[in-house]
């Protein structure tokens, strides 16, 4: 064997620079190239993501077993309500998305059954399966239980509703769930649309007053939290932050500002205690 033959081949795939990048985001950046096109092995991981993402569209929620698993998490007293929206199936809930913002008769009569006592509470908590399933199976009792236990050692008293999971619906739908129950404000845990690097993301809109008809800026959102993204332990503070303000303002969306991110809190150097989620 000549010393050519013994010399190892040089790679014919060529690195990119900001690979190293890599270390530290999930997108899709410094992926290198083999001639003019990806590397077989990041083409692979670009379809298996793309797979993963229209499985989380397209799976069912399991319905029962999210019930029983959030019936013993939470110990509650009573098994979580289930309704369904207008759209019959999945394809009708993609074509349809106003379908999606509206319960079916039936569980427009059910949620109105459960509130004939007329009793009043301070927050409705709906489950909507969204358009990824797989991010409400997954995250719904983990977060639910860092949000229960945040409001267990609240200085406020905080009257639940009781739980609803909501089949093919959108966020709209809590509107009108959380008027039937008599809610002075309602939380919507979907399913968000999933992206190539994250099919099971979890978001929370919070809409103080809730009624049929309302637009996105009465609502504020909470995103990303999953076990990649937003921890359910700081999402649960973020979300009582935000509760605490809009039971005290009597308002939501863009009138109440989330700045619960802010590096420096708002007076911290004059001395205010204003708090830091302020509508101006």
């Amino acid at each position: 064997m000549s010393d050519n033959e013994s010399k190892e081949s040089p790679s014919i795939v060529i690195a990119n620079p900001w690979e190293r990048l890599r270390a530290f985001t999930d997108a899709r950046i410094g992926l290198g190239r083999a001639g003019i096109s990806l590397p077989t092995h990041q083409l692979l991981a670009f379809q298996l993501a793309h797979a993963q993402a229209q499985d989380a569209v397209h799976c069912p929620l399991e319905c029962d077993a999210l019930a029983d698993e959030l019936t013993t998490a939470l110990n509650l007293s009573q098994a979580p309500i289930h309704v369904h929206s207008h759209a019959v199936d999945r394809a009708m809930y993609l074509q349809r998305p106003d379908y999606g913002r509206r319960l079916n008769d039936a569980s427009r009569a059910k949620l109105q059954q459960c509130a004939e006592s007329g009793q009043r509470f301070d927050l409705a908590v709906v489950i909507v399966d969204g358009l990824s399933a797989l991010a409400v199976q997954q995250n719904s009792a983990p977060f639910l239980t860092a949000l229960y236990r945040a409001f267990e050692h609240d200085q406020r008293e905080w009257q639940l509703a009781p739980l609803t999971i909501v089949e093919q619906g959108r966020v709209a739908i809590g509107d009108e769930v959380g008027a039937l129950l008599n809610a002075d404000a309602v939380l919507v845990m979907i399913g968000e649309r999933p992206g190539l690097s994250s099919p099971d993301s979890l978001g929370l809109y919070m809409t103080w007053a809730p009624e049929v008809g309302l637009k996105d800026d009465r609502r504020n959102c909470i995103s990303n939290v999953r076990p990649a993204g937003l921890k359910p332990e700081e999402g649960a503070r973020r979300l009582l932050l935000l509760l605490t303000e809009a039971r005290q303002r009597k308002l939501s969306g863009v009138q109440l500002k989330d700045r619960s991110e802010d590096n420096v809190l708002e007076g911290a150097s004059g001395g205010s205690t204003q708090n830091f989620l302020v509508a101006d």
